[in-house]
């Protein structure tokens, strides 16, 4: 289906419309007005682009005071934009190999925190036993904040079961937490705080809740230094200038929809009936039907959803997204649908 203009709660098809339940502005600040104007007075002083290295004799305040802003939303010592989630990820991973002697990855860890090299942190259900041993050496463990077909956060309790011997850093990828879970939105890594972890590390994409292309790393101040001091840092063109500042100049609206989100979820809860085959969690702007033909089902009700197929998958994955623009009628349209299902399947 091709479209012609951002697809918000209403989106226009062959000239007809539908509801939109679909992408991942959980915020919705893409089609915000408020949130534009923003945008376009710092284009206006930015510029469109900016294309130098971040290290060059230049250094522009946008980013100053756009990653402290990130870094105190984040609860973190320190943050660094860079211009994609999937750089922010791989540049991370690619710090961290020198000073790493495994790396292990919980399932269904996403591509932008994966190394070709690193183990399971479960195997047959049961944490890998390398983890248990007593041999001292540093570890990096990787893992999505939310991992796909899940709507909760990830169950970081195993860690506590690592051996004392090993020295664990913590590499979480925040992208479809971020502005969604925690505080205000803060994410999930301000929380994370087992005893025998001794660095934390976040990632994400800023393309999706913050509504700006663009991706975050978050972490203490020393680990941030050795990222700006990477040469794949150093050779990359840092995020656009005016999309960095506009994160601390939007600072109110970020709570203001976030807490439009918190509402519309409260009010699904309070609807959505019970369903073994509808995941949903009342903190979480996502739903999973597992029911058969829902997408077709939906699309005859002119209500569209995110529908498509990882290249690694033989299913197609339907993911309804709640975002903070969604009115009430839009909710009770797909909430009706989905209860007709009660029972069916289980």
């Amino acid at each position: 289906m091709k479209v012609n203009q951002f697809p918000d709660r209403v989106v226009k098809i062959d000239n007809e419309k539908y509801l939109y339940f679909g992408g991942t502005a959980y915020l919705g600040l893409p089609p915000n007005k408020k949130f534009q104007k923003i945008l376009c007075k710092n284009i206006i002083q930015w510029g469109s682009a900016y294309g130098s290295s971040r290290n060059a004799n230049i250094q522009l305040t946008a980013y100053e005071k756009g990653e402290k802003f990130l870094a105190e939303f984040i609860k973190s010592e320190a943050a660094i934009t860079v211009s994609s989630g999937m750089l922010a990820g791989q540049l991370v991973i690619n710090t961290l190999e020198s000073e790493t002697a495994i790396f292990y990855h919980f399932p269904d860890t996403h591509i932008a925190i994966s190394k070709t090299a690193s183990l399971p942190f479960f195997i047959n259900n049961q944490i890998n036993p390398r983890l248990l041993d007593d041999k001292p050496e540093k570890i990096a463990i990787l893992t999505d904040a939310v991992a796909t077909n899940s709507v909760t956060p990830v169950a970081l309790s195993a860690l506590e079961q690592i051996s004392k011997y090993k020295e664990i850093t913590l590499v979480i990828d925040e992208s479809h937490s971020l502005g969604i879970l925690g505080n205000n939105g803060c994410g999930i890594f301000s929380n994370s705080n087992l005893s025998n972890i001794k660095r934390k590390i976040m990632i994400a994409s800023l393309g999706k809740a913050m509504g700006l292309s663009g991706g975050v790393i978050a972490s203490d101040i020393d680990f941030i230094k050795k990222i700006k001091q990477n040469n794949i840092f150093t050779a990359s063109a840092g995020m656009n200038p005016a999309f960095v500042k506009t994160f601390a100049d939007a600072e109110l609206l970020y709570l203001k929809q976030h807490q439009k989100l918190q509402e519309n979820l409260k009010y699904i809860d309070s609807k959505l009936l019970p369903n073994n085959n509808i995941l949903f969690d009342k903190n979480y702007p996502v739903i999973y039907p597992k029911i058969d033909n829902i997408n077709a089902v939906l699309t005859s009700n002119k209500i569209i959803i995110t529908n498509f197929k990882y290249t690694s998958e033989e299913d197609y994955l339907n993911r309804i997204i709640i975002t903070a623009n969604h009115k009430k009628k839009d909710l009770d349209k797909i909430i009706k649908i989905l209860n007709q299902y009660q029972n069916k399947d289980e």
